[in-house]
């Protein structure tokens, strides 16, 4: 009998043991190695996106991130951390989080409540409008006009979800076509290919702004799909890790650090050509940070 008790006792103990393992894995991973792993993108201006195929992603998730690594070098206590990066698409970032091959998404991630059950998320750093983007000529100013026209999306993205909703409520016959990221998707509309692009607000207006001719488009902004948090993502059921990555955000708002990054990528001149985006922080970002949240939709 002592035998068995101390053996469903060395039982229990392994198991509160590997639950504490489990628990600590990112920051744990993290020490050990000395490297730091974030999800990028390529062309998601201006939140994270390359200036060259050989260069380090730069914007405004990627720079939060680096705050986010910088308190993981103090809470570590280490003098040197290695940022390695992994170019994200909306296909495999999840999977990449779940697996461990990433550590944080430092994108335009959705925080949608289907994904919450695969993956956590830091408090929203960004919400947008699920809108339309159309060329000056096509004539489209509503949603009613897409009918029987191709309409460009992006592959795993929220927006194909909410086009397929709005194709089945109104019966609408949209065709959907899918590039597999923003950048791609974006040539659709701009070789014709598609007379639409559903996608994020700020996102299309990145993408305008950048295009060789950026007043050969609109963006139908009386026409919302739904509004959409932003969120770092992260592993789930690592509570050491989600603790200082919430920690560390809700100091950024709450100094009003986060504002001021802000301002550097959607109210100045960014890299490479020194367009501005003109767009300021809407109520609902104001108001994210004001009461920092990991909600999803």
């Amino acid at each position: 009998m002592n035998i068995r008790l101390l053996a469903l006792a060395l039982g229990t103990a392994l198991l509160v043991s590997n639950a504490m393992a489990q628990d600590s894995d990112t920051l744990r991973k993290i020490k050990e190695t000395g490297t730091i792993q974030i999800g990028s993108r390529d062309s998601s201006i201006p939140f994270s996106y390359r200036l060259n195929a050989s260069g380090e992603p730069i914007g405004f998730s990627n720079d939060i991130c680096l705050k986010i690594v910088d308190a993981v070098k103090t809470k570590l206590g280490l003098p040197k951390l290695n940022v390695q990066y992994t170019t994200l698409t909306s296909t495999n970032r999840i999977p990449l989080i779940q697996n461990g091959t990433v550590d944080l998404d430092c994108a335009t991630t959705t925080n949608s409540v289907a994904r919450q059950q695969q993956v956590a998320f830091a408090p929203s750093h960004f919400v947008t409008n699920i809108t339309v983007a159309v060329k000056k000529n096509s004539g489209i100013t509503s949603l009613a006009d897409l009918g029987g026209k191709p309409v460009a999306t992006v592959t795993g993205s929220t927006s194909i979800q909410l086009l397929r909703s709005f194709r089945r409520s109104e019966n609408v016959d949209v065709q959907e076509i899918s590039g597999k990221d923003t950048a791609d998707a974006f040539l659709l509309l701009a070789s014709d290919r598609a007379v639409a692009y559903v996608l994020d607000d700020v996102q299309l207006a990145g993408l305008i702004a950048t295009a060789p001719n950026p007043s050969d488009y609109v963006i139908l902004k009386d026409v919302v799909l739904r509004q959409e948090p932003y969120g770092i993502m992260l592993r789930k059921n690592d509570p050491q890790f989600q603790a200082l990555v919430d920690q560390t955000m809700i100091q950024l708002m709450k100094s009003g650090e986060m504002a001021q990054l802000y301002a550097k990528w959607f109210t100045q001149p960014i890299p490479p050509s020194g367009v501005n985006l003109n767009f300021p922080m809407s109520d609902a970002v104001r108001d994210v940070y004001k009461n920092p949240n990991n909600k999803g939709v």
